[in-house]
């Protein structure tokens, strides 16, 4: 298994790119914006796209889904709780973010304990909301997907409609710091970091 990290859109997102290199068969996770720059790696590694995988539906993490989906032919797949999200640009706030509006309806909802598969790869959805209703991260082997619900040395915001603090630490505390201390944490924004460095640097969860 090989992860690339992108860094996309006018908010820094960082965009995974998780594929077999047996199969040559990938997921895309969260395109916030620079399709092109996408698709190229997609091109250069020969790569065919299972899924569009989303973390939440906050329009940061977006910004690319359409142009992505009419080139892959992908289906785009959210939790449930924030399907709706991604198909409103006032929700998902799009429309205050420089990519203005997007709005486009999943293909497939997910939920708690589902499991993505492609190229012989697993990866385990974990339902952690806090920063939105439907937040997820993504479980693969010894990595974790972590979206916008734990950084290094910090968490989601909490402030966005449907945000709550209380959720967001419930998620982190009850699901993702029992994964084990070796999983490298793969956040939405910045660097990568440590189930272990998290529990021991990370004030928020003290």
């Amino acid at each position: 298994m090989k992860i690339i990290r992108h860094v996309a859109g006018a908010l820094g997102v960082n965009c995974y790119i998780v594929y077999s290199e047996e199969a040559r068969e990938a997921i895309v996770v969260d395109p916030g914006g620079d399709a092109n720059g996408i698709l190229r790696i997609i091109e250069e590694k020969d790569l065919k796209v299972k899924y569009i995988v989303l973390t939440h539906g906050h329009g940061d993490h977006i910004g690319a889904v359409k142009d992505l989906k009419e080139e892959l032919k992908a289906p785009v797949l959210i939790h449930e709780a924030d399907g709706e999200m991604l198909e409103d640009a006032n929700k998902n706030l799009s429309v205050m973010m420089p990519m203005g509006a997007v709005e486009i309806k999943a293909d497939g909802l997910l939920k708690d304990g589902d499991i993505i598969e492609f190229g012989g790869i697993e990866g385990e959805i974990i339902h952690t909301p806090g920063h939105t209703p439907g937040s997820i991260c993504i479980k693969l082997d010894d990595y974790l997907i972590s979206g916008d619900t734990l950084f290094k040395s910090s968490v989601g915001r909490t402030d966005f409609p449907g945000g709550s603090f209380d959720e967001i630490i419930k998620s982190i505390k009850g699901k993702l710091l029992v994964l084990g201390d070796y999983v490298q944490v793969l956040p939405g924004h910045g660097e990568a970091s440590t189930i272990q460095y998290e529990k021991f640097y990370n004030p928020f969860l003290a």
